[in-house]
């Protein structure tokens, strides 16, 4: 029988880590029970970078998302792990934790963060990806000037990540408009593989 992880109850980015450690173990099957949605996308999500298939089975108001490492699942990851082309900026991670940048007058920091995700969305030098937490998670969901320069950034390939626990905390999960929902592995990952991270 395959190994089965319990991880309801369990904060992200947690049942994401504890997948990733049996799959770094070696692991060619094991199962993860979640007790909420975002938990099972955020584990489909790994299962696919992994090189896994994935299935989820309902149980009661739980998820088991069971992990299988298949040949047909390997030579998928390693086709999409091909390198892409990369723009002037590619390197880049733009980190937005407010809804306003400095401080002083909202308006006008409402304003300037506007004209920025306009300017980047216009421009050539384009980051690799772009991080939403804490207030910062309102952009993606309120504000459709900033929606609009971010869906033609996404367009072009930027990487759009928001904060699920930020989401959930704000009571914004269901109105998101643009961008994925991600957890604290996948930000952390898009941090620090970036050569240069950009704090508004």
């Amino acid at each position: 029988m395959a190994t089965i992880i319990d991880a309801r109850g369990k904060n992200c980015p947690i049942p994401v880590l504890m997948a990733k450690k049996e799959i770094d173990g070696g692991q060619q099957a094991f199962a993860v029970d979640v007790d909420n949605a975002i938990a099972v996308q955020n584990l489909q999500k790994l299962a696919q970078s992994q090189g896994y298939a994935c299935s989820v089975t309902p149980m009661g108001n739980d998820f088991r998302v069971s992990f299988t490492q298949s040949c047909e699942a390997c030579e998928a990851i390693l086709e999409q792990a091909a390198p892409a082309p990369a723009s002037s900026g590619g390197q880049t991670a733009v980190f937005v934790p407010r809804k306003i940048i400095g401080a002083g007058s909202e308006e006008l920091g409402t304003n300037l963060m506007r004209m920025f995700f306009y300017t980047i969305a216009q421009g050539d030098a384009l980051p690799a990806s772009i991080v939403f937490m804490n207030e910062g998670v309102y952009l993606p969901v309120l504000d459709a000037q900033v929606v609009e320069h971010l869906r033609a950034l996404q367009e072009k390939g930027v990487e759009i990540l928001v904060c699920g626990t930020c989401l959930n905390y704000y009571g914004l999960t269901e109105k998101l408009q643009i961008g994925t929902v991600s957890n604290m592995y996948d930000i952390t990952q898009a941090l620090q593989l970036a050569q240069k991270v950009i704090t508004l």
